[in-house]
């Protein structure tokens, strides 16, 4: 059901947002092994369902949208600072890309993560971008806090924060449902620009160095449990 995906998407990035005012920051182990799960998670659901949905329309060039997409998330993390895969990052001065470079590039992000949903099977990849929001907005109501914020303003940023992946999944269905100008015509080019963006996140997230440079045993745990679930959606389809 539509409605139940849209609340899923919102209250799991609000959650992940606001529960910054309830946890210690410096205690986030448990929120890198939601990491850890979400990104194994999201790179199993792009290489079993969206990569062969885009190339089944035997457009040649799709790999250049693709590649569009992988450049344009390392472009919006020069503002973004790696929020998108749970990094904390503390200044002594006030960044000169904060607080506009930072929220732009973190809206751009969740709208564009709304996108590849208007598919019929799309219930795996609603999951996914849910796991991997919360210590995503976690990262985020932190930088917020660092820059001492106000609790209203901050509770409103991550409001904003929330909404906008409902609002690129609302755009999607209207592609899908063809009400949009022409532009159901470019869906899988834009599919395709989402999962260049995922391809990045999600293989940043498996193989970069944790504090020790080990791949602990309960992060090895975490990304077989998520290709784990990724693999058993699609082998019962």
């Amino acid at each position: 059901m539509v409605s139940g995906e849209l609340i899923l998407l919102f209250l799991s990035a609000l959650a992940g947002g606001l529960s910054v005012f309830f946890f210690k920051k410096d205690n986030t182990n448990r929120l890198k092994l939601i990491l850890s799960f979400s990104g194994a998670y999201l790179f199993a659901i792009t290489i079993l369902h969206l990569l062969p949905h885009v190339y089944h329309a035997d457009d040649h060039q799709i790999g250049l949208y693709i590649l569009g997409g992988f450049l344009l998330q390392i472009l919006m993390e020069q503002f973004s600072e790696g929020i998108e895969h749970g990094h904390i990052h503390k200044h002594h001065h006030h960044h000169f890309s904060f607080p506009y470079g930072i929220m732009i590039s973190l809206c751009l992000h969740a709208f564009l993560e709304g996108m590849p949903l208007a598919g019929g099977q799309h219930q795996e990849l609603v999951f996914g971008i849910a796991l991997h929001h919360i210590p995503a907005a976690f990262a985020l109501g932190s930088v917020l806090l660092h820059h001492k914020l106000s609790t209203r303003m901050i509770s409103a940023l991550l409001v904003l924060f929330a909404v906008m992946t409902p609002l690129g999944y609302l755009l999607s269905y209207q592609i899908g449902q063809g009400s949009v100008l022409g532009i159901e015509a470019y869906f899988d080019r834009i599919m395709a620009v989402v999962i260049g963006i995922f391809l990045h996140i999600s293989t940043t997230i498996l193989f970069e160095s944790s504090v020790d440079h080990k791949f602990n045993l309960k992060k090895m745990i975490a990304v077989i449990a998520g290709l784990a679930i990724a693999l058993a959606g699609f082998f019962s389809h």
